[in-house]
């Protein structure tokens, strides 16, 4: 019988990369903080950092109690048309 468990490494990479499509193709207004983290190459706690301390080079937008970031300000930040 074959097994079925994948090795340590594949896992990892499995959790460490989730698939976010191209930044260039979203059309919602607002991505969360761990997509827009993705993009930004940082962590979702830096983001979170900036955006209690309103230090970052963007802002979010809070709504019902979450941050939301506007896919404009992250095109624009990482020169993206």
């Amino acid at each position: 019988m074959q097994s079925l468990h994948h090795s340590a490494d594949i896992r990892l990479a499995a959790l460490a990369s989730p698939a976010f499509p191209p930044l260039e193709s979203i059309t919602r207004p607002t991505v969360d903080t761990a997509a827009a983290a993705y993009y930004l190459n940082r962590r979702p706690q830096t983001l979170r950092g900036w955006a209690c301390n309103e230090d970052g080079p963007i802002r979010p937008m809070r709504l019902n109690g979450r941050l939301a970031w506007k896919v404009a300000d992250l095109a624009q930040l990482l020169g993206v048309a």
